[in-house]
């Protein structure tokens, strides 16, 4: 990879962090500004699939992420419609990594986000998210695969960027039609078009970049290639700087952070199944809006799975609650409820499931060919 593509990955790293930072002065939750699974979450509120009041907006965020990586990949000629990877296997992890995100409170791109702005519990998850990917690696290396995507029409390529266009349509034409919070991280977003022009740049820079934390940690380990490292080392720094310049960094604590939970068991095993689950789909969160805005209509299976994931984490009462302070001040640790205990438990059984069944398929496969 050359150092022209190298200095690709570290801008956006710096556009993404600083995106982050704007979008939270103007008004999205502290020690948040952008996070692929808590805005997926919001959606799904918005449009009824779950009932929790304090976690339903249409986020533009997520709709100019995928437009921009539509707009950028049609004008450099990137675009391939592809499908036909094992796409209710996709669907179905999709659903598990948003889980095991909602339990620690954040996708791997908050989870940097929060590591900006001083909170120890998300180092707690990052080591959780490292474990994972270590495991998906193990994998890999095993033989693991969901098998080979094939050449589809375009239309069906275009299939999340359609959706999410239609989103937009109905969101500022019809806004009677969802539900919106009036309280809690729902009711905190930036303005409208602010978010959404700021998306589109981000979506486009990184679908230029390939950037994704989890293809970082994965190739660092089964290539010694560090570049995908770069964009995210730079997100964290200016999230960081941005902090302590704008008088927001108290310094690092597991304590009192905004909506996040010291409950480290907990965290660490929900980064785990992050961590695990996307190298399994071959990207994180952030990658998979990308990826289907590049024309894989595998990732938007992906992504819907996400969407579902969120509304189960929320209609079951799976996600994790933040620590909060008691009528007498004292300090409440949040964490997880038993049902959501059970519920991270049992995805990580079913991960191994899936990865030993389909490292079966390839071995087959392979002897076969033989």
């Amino acid at each position: 990879m050359s150092k022209k593509v190298n200095w690709w990955v570290v801008g956006s790293g710096i556009a993404v962090g600083i995106a982050a930072l704007v979008l939270t002065l103007m008004g999205n939750p502290k020690n948040m500004g952008f996070c692929i699974a808590c805005f997926l979450r919001d959606i799904a509120g918005a449009t009824s699939l779950h009932s929790a009041p304090v976690v339903q907006y249409v986020r533009p965020e997520i709709i100019g992420l995928v437009l921009g990586a539509f707009i950028m990949s049609v004008a450099s000629k990137e675009f391939k419609a592809k499908a036909g990877s094992s796409p209710a296997t996709r669907f179905v992890l999709g659903a598990f990594v948003m889980i095991g995100a909602l339990v620690f409170l954040g996708c791997p791109l908050r989870m940097v986000i929060r590591l900006g702005g001083g909170d120890l519990n998300a180092f707690v998850g990052l080591l959780g998210f490292v474990v994972g990917i270590l495991v998906g690696v193990v994998v890999l290396k095993k033989g693991f695969s969901l098998k080979r995507a094939y050449n589809v029409g375009k239309a069906e390529g275009a299939t999340l960027p359609m959706v999410m266009a239609g989103l937009l349509i109905l969101f500022l034409a019809a806004p009677a039609l969802f539900k919106f919070s009036e309280k809690g991280p729902g009711s905190m977003h930036a303005p409208t078009f602010v978010a959404l022009i700021i998306a589109l740049v981000c979506g486009a820079l990184a679908q230029r970049a390939r950037l994704c934390m989890v293809g970082g940690i994965r190739d660092l380990v089964m290539f010694k290639d560090a570049k995908l490292l770069y964009g995210f080392v730079a997100i964290f720094a200016v999230i960081l700087v941005g902090n302590i310049a704008l008088g927001n960094f108290t310094g690092f604590s597991t304590l009192s952070q905004p909506i996040a939970h010291s409950s480290h068991v907990w965290n660490f095993l929900g980064m785990v199944i992050v961590g695990w689950g996307s190298v399994l789909l071959g990207g994180c969160p952030l990658r998979q809006l990308i990826l289907a805005g590049e024309g894989n209509a595998d990732s938007a299976i992906t992504v819907f799975g996400m969407i579902v994931g969120a509304a189960f984490a929320h209609n079951w009462g799976l996600a994790g609650g933040a620590d909060s302070k008691a009528e007498d001040g004292a300090y409440v640790v949040g964490g997880i409820s038993e049902k959501g205990q059970i519920a991270v438990i049992v995805i990580l059984v079913l991960l191994a499931v899936i990865s030993f069944v389909n490292i079966q398929k390839a071995v087959k496969a392979e002897k076969a060919e033989v």
